[in-house]
């Protein structure tokens, strides 16, 4: 069985490689400056930046795997699993990673918007790649948060300066998404719009909407092996739509085709997938600004059985 290590808050993971223990609630660790770091599979109940400046290693992260090269970087949140089981071998990495616990930004501006930094979610794909000034900078921000935690550990303002400094580096995290996800979705259009489309008429063929109702963004994104978020900004990406409203419009393709080859409106409901058929009436009547019975009265009446 794996070894794993247990990361229920940042100096968990501070104590493990012999770094300095500077606060409660983050920890900042340089590995040029260890001297017995060894691999680790952490269990995360804290948030996680990797800066990697060097590195041979390939992790496990999520259903997938990181594979790091010069000037990636990585991160994780609570309840995310990733690393490499600790066999005992001394790892040489260059570079930096900073944990921090839920509780040090609580109450704060980057709270609110941590869930929008969608880099955190697991998804099958590289790290997030860095330019050498961009790697330059975000090391500067790294040691001025340790500088910061050595220097004025008992000052009133360290905690408003250190969650300032975070979300600059989220900020800058969010650049690379942008830049690298605009990158790939150039390259994966068809594919991914042919396999989505694939994917949702397999659904029904296979009548898996028996089982699971309605299909959702989360298990389109599993089928496709992303991560929901990532999933989501890809199509939003590609089409300018949400991924739940090209969900949906199949869905009301779909419903118009049952509903014109003569199946009523109870039918068609279960057919979708739909729980109850007043849930189908007010979709339909949302989506097309008419309801179902509307609709079936509009077509001719060679078209539905009586």
């Amino acid at each position: 069985m794996d070894k794993i290590l247990q990361v229920n808050s940042p100096n968990d993971y501070a104590r493990y490689v012999g770094a300095e223990v500077l606060h409660d609630d983050i920890c900042v660790v340089h590995y040029d400056e260890l001297d017995q770091c060894r691999h680790a599979l952490c269990n995360y109940g804290v948030y996680g930046i990797f800066l990697v400046e060097q590195s041979p290693y390939t992790i496990s992260y999520g259903q997938g795997e990181y594979r790091f090269s010069s000037g990636s970087l990585m991160c994780v949140a609570p309840g995310q699993k990733g690393g490499v089981t600790d066999d005992g071998e001394i790892i040489h990495i260059s570079g930096w990673v900073m944990m921090f616990s839920p509780q040090l930004i609580a109450g704060t501006a980057l709270e609110k918007r941590i869930d929008d930094y969608h880099f955190f979610s697991y998804y099958d794909s590289e790290a997030l790649r860095m330019l050498p000034d961009e790697q330059r900078t975000l090391s500067m921000c790294m040691k001025m948060i340790r500088h910061e935690l050595q220097t004025h550990a008992d000052d009133e303002h360290l905690r408003n300066i250190v969650t300032t400094y975070i979300q600059l580096i989220l900020e800058y995290c969010s650049r690379f998404y942008e830049r690298q996800f605009k990158a790939e979705a150039q390259t994966a259009t068809n594919d991914l719009l042919v396999r989505f489309d694939a994917l949702l008429k397999r659904y029904y063929d296979q009548q898996l909407y028996k089982r699971y109702g309605l299909p959702t963004v989360r298990y389109c994104a599993q089928e496709l092996f992303l991560s929901p978020n990532y999933f989501g900004d890809l199509i939003r990406q590609l089409t300018g739509d949400t991924a739940t409203a090209a969900i949906r419009r199949h869905v009301m393709q779909r419903a118009q085709t049952l509903l014109a080859s003569g199946h009523t409106i109870t039918e068609t409901a279960d057919l979708l997938g739909f729980e109850y058929p007043q849930h189908f009436t007010r979709m339909f009547k949302k989506h097309f600004a008419l309801s179902p019975s509307e609709y079936r009265q509009s077509l001719s009446p060679k078209r539905i059985s009586p």
